[in-house]
């Protein structure tokens, strides 16, 4: 269920289809995700989730599932 949620965020600002979207998705590399791009990323996590993300944690993350990692310790 996070992972699809987390797809869907990803895929919104990135303007991407969700199902080009792995665990293994790196997001610079695969996304091409800029320092914007990733910020907005996390604040959507916060609210879809209902969460508040560490940023100490968050500049580590280089993958989806680094991320659903990150929200299924946090949920």
């Amino acid at each position: 269920m996070e992972l699809e949620k987390l797809k869907h965020i990803i895929a919104g600002v990135m303007g991407m289809n969700p199902e080009e979207i792995t665990k293994e998705t790196r997001f610079v590399e695969d996304l091409g995700a800029d320092s914007l791009n990733v910020y907005e990323i996390i604040m959507n996590i916060e609210s879809e989730f209902d969460i508040e993300l560490c940023m100490d944690h968050v500049e580590k993350i280089n993958t989806v599932e680094e991320a659903l990692a990150l929200i299924e310790g946090t949920v």
